[in-house]
């Protein structure tokens, strides 16, 4: 059962010298118990979709429902059943880690007694527990990243959407979100989760929507998007350049479509669906012929490759939804 559809939302920014069409005609839908990633770089449309699922924004074109009320004229029901947070932390910086989680409980309306233990529910939860009472000003920039996150849990809701919800963060503290995510998954919730990170899409989504200039552009698993830009590949960079020829023979044999070069980094590449067995083949046809290698692998398309495929372009950063606005 979808939980999140939208049918044709549009949304239009005036700006002091023309308009920009934020969305276009963006279409979507949310499986109860799944997570969506809307993927995308700065710009594409994701963080003004969430503000219009999460009742924040209307629509000026189009229709949505979240858990079957209307985002327009049902908000108040709507935001009784969701939880929300957004690219930078929502807490208060002058109080400290579980004051924070007491408030966001009272403002969800919970009795003080229920809010408090929640709280201390939700700091060791987050491995927050030894930085309670200090104030949020001290955190570093995950610790504010995971207390944003549990404020939005409080009131356990069965919906989030999470937009960005590892912008700016380090490496480890990406990771430690990402397993925070799954386990919400696992406990039954359902998550609309933005991000430009192709790699945070592919480890966490069961589908993915890929946005583009307001409009979506594709969707599907992350294994369907890969396969539209075809399968695996062999790549070899030849050490010596006068073997490239005899290289690109030998490659030209193996794979199952013609064998391409790069001349300035010596690299052949040719389409292959043998996996392992088919890399194996080359290195053992390369030593028998006496061509000396700097590097060879097998290569499986990325959604990198699949947003340059889509759209012509890398995903690189456009102005940001604020600023067109």
């Amino acid at each position: 059962m979808d939980v999140i559809t939208a049918e044709g939302l549009v949304k239009i920014y005036k700006t002091r010298k023309d308009e920009v069409r934020a969305l276009d005609g963006i279409d979507l839908s949310v499986a109860e118990g799944t997570i969506l990633g809307l993927l995308g770089p700065n710009g594409a449309g994701k963080t003004t979709t969430v503000r219009i699922l999460a009742t924040l924004l209307k629509p000026d074109a189009g229709r949505a429902t979240v858990a079957g009320y209307d985002v327009v004229s049902e908000a108040q029901r709507i935001r009784t059943l969701i939880g929300l947070s957004g690219q930078y932390a929502a807490v208060d910086e002058n109080l400290t880690g579980r004051e924070n989680l007491w408030m966001f409980g009272m403002l969800y309306q919970l009795p003080s007694s229920i809010a408090r233990a929640r709280a201390n529910e939700l700091l060791d939860q987050f491995d927050l527990a030894d930085a309670a009472d200090r104030v949020v000003k001290t955190y570093s920039g995950g610790m504010r990243r995971r207390l944003d996150l549990g404020s939005a849990l409080i009131g356990r809701p069965k919906l989030l959407f999470l937009d960005e919800p590892t912008t700016g963060l380090d490496p480890r503290s990406r990771l430690g979100m990402w397993e925070v995510i799954r386990s919400l998954v696992r406990e039954g919730a359902t998550l609309l989760l933005t991000t430009q990170y192709l790699e945070e899409a592919d480890e966490l989504a069961d589908t993915i929507a890929v946005v583009d200039h307001g409009k979506i552009i594709a969707r599907g698993t992350a294994d369907a998007l890969k396969a539209q830009v075809g399968g695996e590949r062999i790549e070899v960079v030849v050490h010596d350049r006068t073997r490239i020829d005899d290289a690109r023979r030998i490659m030209g044999g193996i794979g199952i479509g013609e064998a391409t070069l790069d001349e300035h980094t010596r690299r052949v590449t040719v389409p292959s669906d043998g996996g392992a067995t088919r890399l194996a083949t080359v290195i053992r046809d390369f030593d028998e012929a006496g061509i000396d290698i700097d590097d060879i692998g097998l290569r499986r398309p990325t959604l990198d490759d699949v947003f340059l495929s889509l759209t012509g372009h890398a995903a690189v950063e456009a102005p940001t939804e604020e600023e067109a606005a």
